[in-house]
């Protein structure tokens, strides 16, 4: 069998790895047998949902599984945790969503939804909750775009009089209305990280320069830098940098902005709080 049948191969069981289920064998006991119980491994995925209208990532833990697309997404339409909501997070996806399928084939993730996910609203919140389901699909490598069914029938706008057009299949350019102009994608409010800290995520400012701060828990600003993405001033471009934080331990926050051009202020502010393990 040649390389390139094999490669293609592997590529194939690895998409459906991605977003189907799979049946796990029950653990053993020192004679062999299985003991009827299971004790899951968990992991986590990244979902994305609101502050203020623009798309924002949180962490979720998970029960271990190859199909962690579609556990990601089920993640995402449980809508936020208590905590998150405090947090000023929010979702536009209606709480009574389901997910009734998802699959794989060249790069493209197609979402069969029910439930109240197409029902009619204005245009911006079916943006918004479009949004949400396409930057959470496609933080995996292997998705680029995202297609669209609503029970079981393939839609090329969602949402009533004023709906939003979803063909062809959506990634991450079509909803730059609803990604801030500076979104850190890692680490993620939450994360235990050590220094030197790796940040990266993607910005569309003014020539690309994307700064940065580190506080302490007190406040305190204990690093300053700054970073220049692959492309800004209307495109939006990939960065990642590394902020290094000698003796810092416990509480901190990784805070990314623009310097304002004309008196430096920060602009476009994106805070994300982390523990940080000396």
């Amino acid at each position: 069998m040649s390389r390139r049948v094999l490669a293609a191969a592997a590529a194939a069981l690895a998409a459906s790895l991605l977003v189907a289920g799979c049946t796990r064998s029950e653990p053993e006991d020192e004679s062999g047998t299985t003991t009827g119980a299971t004790t899951p491994a968990m992991s986590s995925v990244a979902v994305y949902l609101l502050r203020d209208g623009k798309v924002a990532p949180v962490r979720r833990t998970i029960e271990a599984t190859p199909a962690v697309a579609r556990a990601a997404l089920t993640s995402l339409l449980a809508g936020p945790t208590d905590g998150e909501q405090r947090a000023g997070l929010a979702t536009a996806i209606p709480g009574t969503t389901t997910l009734e399928d998802i699959s794989l084939t060249d790069g493209v993730a197609t979402v069969d939804l029910g439930g109240a996910f197409g029902d009619g609203a204005d245009g911006t919140a079916v943006k918004e909750r479009v949004a949400q389901v396409v930057a959470t699909l496609t933080r995996f490598p292997t998705i680029r775009s995202v297609a669209f069914r609503l029970d079981g029938a393939p839609v090329t706008t969602i949402g009533g009089a004023e709906g939003v057009r979803v063909s062809p299949p959506l990634g991450r350019k079509q909803i730059e209305g609803q990604t801030p102009q500076i979104l850190v994608e890692s680490p993620l409010p939450g994360d235990m990280v050590t220094s030197p800290i790796r940040v990266s995520g993607t910005a569309n400012v003014f020539e690309a320069t994307v700064s940065f701060e580190v506080r302490d828990e007190g406040e305190n600003v204990v690093q300053r830098s700054f970073t220049t993405a692959t492309s800004g001033t209307g495109t939006r471009g990939t960065f990642e940098t590394t902020l290094t934080v000698p003796g810092l331990e416990g509480q901190a926050t990784v805070v990314a902005f623009e310097a304002s051009a004309e008196d430096g202020s920060p602009l476009h502010v994106a805070e994300v709080p982390v523990v940080v393990d000396d």
